[in-house]
């Protein structure tokens, strides 16, 4: 292995040692004073240059420290334990001691993907890691082959949906902290699941800024996203803040095993230089882990995110594909408000069916300009779609799921399609519990700007007024925990549509047809045809020769020369 060529390339964080001391080492050019607290001892550390400062010091694992940057106490920025939250001290973590069990465990590749998001806090009443253990079995028999796990990284409070952690690097604490995370990976493995992780680098939490800035210029006034100020990944000093964020990415598929990650907003990540973030997060995890996932929430519709860097691409093995969501949604539920209108024919659908970016370049006028770029290079497999996730329920007023009529349509849509399928979880089950905005900010004005940002958000719709739920209610966050309750019916489809989809053969779909005025669209994948009626009346497909029922929504007729569909429904032929 190269030697370092610089201070801010070794190590970050604290390292413990077989013989009782731990190797501390932190960027802190702001520092007037530092030294490192451990044990109740303070440690002088030695000047490495480039504003890095290190020290080997009698710390064995377990330890409590932070550090003490101008008089005052902070965690490390690289914590990988936050035993008492976000203002608690760090704490020295030997990921080597972890017990795995998973020597066998070979992946799951990117053919092979069938995700399944989880929000742990919410998946059980308890709300653990450990609590979520004993469903993976199920999961498994189910179909699903990958977990996604929504961010971890140590977050304001006890609950919240993860996207404004501040240590980036240490599993929350209220989950189970990092041996939770760890023995829910090896369980996972065990019931040959493989786990992705949901990390965040395009910002951190605000209740985490000022202690970020107390060391260095984690921030730059050069760019702005939609939380502010953005991280400093390509202005002056720049080179430990990407560090910070790529031994981050790293240690998550080296030390606790995760098969991935998922990459949030990469839009959002702001970077000029010669080689983006997203391109060096995913170099730097593959060659850790050369099978390990990387999937990109993309909202650029530009396929160079996917493309290996031979071609000029970033390296992401996958990304998220929203707008075959969208033109789905629309279809099954009529809503056009917003964006969606952009999405309101068959046509939309049967575009994003071949390749999932609608905007491939063409006009969009929610945008007022072109959008997106032709994805025709990239295989199928690449894009993720799903007919719900995080975002499309919980980032509606009341986080409703989608509602029964388009439930079984939109799974056969998903499911059957030739890109990577991804359930939000319960929806397998008609889950009746909202899956609602929610946030247990620690900081007073932090937590009122949230509470009055979220009715802003819906001050436009009538409809909402002020009954929009409070997140910061902690009913809100027990209403969002799954019940389990539902149709075990739906349950039942989804098994069956996953069952079919294994006998699908790759590659992308064939022969596709619609009638945008009738409603019916049909698709062939391999031996099989796909038809669907997305009309709210009863429809007659055009069929040669129907052949054999494989799997149906709903009962279908088969008369001379068609194939007769209820409303919002979908059949498989052979």
């Amino acid at each position: 292995m190269t030697a370092p060529e610089y201070p801010w390339e070794r190590p970050l964080g604290a390292h413990p040692r077989p013989d009782g001391t731990s190797e501390f080492r932190v960027w802190a050019p702001r520092a007037g004073t530092l030294a490192v607290r451990a044990g109740g001892v303070e440690h002088a550390l030695q000047d490495e240059g480039y504003g890095v400062y290190g020290a080997e010091i009698e710390a064995a694992p377990g330890t409590d420290y932070e550090f003490v940057v101008d008089g005052e106490a902070l965690p490390d920025p690289s914590s990988r334990w936050q035993p008492d939250g976000l203002r608690g001290p760090s704490r020295v973590l030997d990921a080597a001691a972890f017990e795995w069990t998973d020597e066998g465990w070979a992946g799951v590749r990117v053919p092979e993907l069938v995700i399944y998001e989880l929000h742990v806090g919410t998946f059980t009443p308890e709300g653990t890691f450990e609590a979520a253990i004993p469903y993976l079995e199920g999961l498994r028999e189910l179909g699903i082959t990958a977990l996604e796990l929504m961010p971890v990284a140590e977050f304001p409070g006890r609950h919240g949906w993860g996207y404004d952690g501040v240590y980036i690097s240490a599993a929350h604490s209220a989950y189970g902290g990092p041996q939770g995370l760890a023995a829910f990976v090896d369980a996972a493995h065990a019931a040959g699941l493989a786990v992705l992780l949901d990390v965040v680098y395009n910002h951190v939490g605000a209740s985490g800024a000022a202690a970020l800035e107390a060391f260095g210029p984690y921030f730059t006034e050069k760019h702005h996203t939609a939380w502010g100020r953005a991280m400093n990944f390509d202005d002056a000093d720049c080179d430990p803040v990407r560090e910070w964020a790529l031994q981050s990415a790293e240690q998550w598929v080296r030390d606790f095993h995760l098969d991935g990650l998922r990459l949030d907003a990469i839009h959002a990540i702001v970077d000029a230089g010669a080689e983006h973030l997203v391109a060096a997060v995913s170099r730097r995890v593959h060659d850790i882990t050369p099978d390990a996932i990387v999937i990109a929430e993309s909202g650029l519709n530009d396929p160079k995110v996917i493309r290996p860097p031979e071609l000029g691409g970033w390296g992401c093995d996958a990304a998220w594909a929203d707008d075959f969501h969208h033109a789905l949604r629309v279809l099954t539920t009529g809503e056009t408000e917003g964006w969606y209108g952009e999405f309101d024919s068959l046509g939309t659908l049967a575009k994003a069916l071949h390749r999932p970016y609608v905007h491939d370049g063409s006009y969009s006028e929610f945008r007022r300009r072109r959008f997106g770029a032709p994805a025709e290079d990239r295989p199928p497999q690449q894009f993720v779609v799903f007919a719900q996730n995080h975002d499309q329920v919980g980032n509606r007023a009341y986080g409703d799921r989608l509602p029964e009529p388009a439930r079984r349509l939109a799974a056969f849509s998903t499911l059957l399609a030739p890109f990577t399928p991804m359930l939000f979880m319960g929806e397998e089950h008609g889950e009746p519990a909202p899956f609602q905005f929610f946030s247990d900010h620690i900081d007073a004005e932090i937590a009122e700007a949230t509470r009055e940002g979220r009715r802003e958000e819906f001050a436009a719709f009538a409809a909402f007024g002020e009954d929009v739920p409070d997140p910061q209610d902690p009913e809100t966050f027990e209403r969002s925990k799954l019940t389990r309750q539902g149709d075990p019916e739906l349950r039942d489809l989804y098994g069956r549509l996953l069952e079919l989809r294994r006998e699908l053969p790759h590659g992308e779909a064939a022969d596709i047809a619609y009638d945008e005025h009738s409603g019916w669209l049909s698709a062939r994948r391999g031996p099989y045809l796909l038809v669907t009626n997305f009309a709210d009346a009863r429809v007659h497909v055009p069929c040669e020769e129907p052949g054999e029922i494989v799997l149906a929504t709903h009962r279908p007729t088969v008369e001379p020369g068609y194939v007769v569909l209820g409303p919002l429904s979908g059949v498989v032929l052979r």
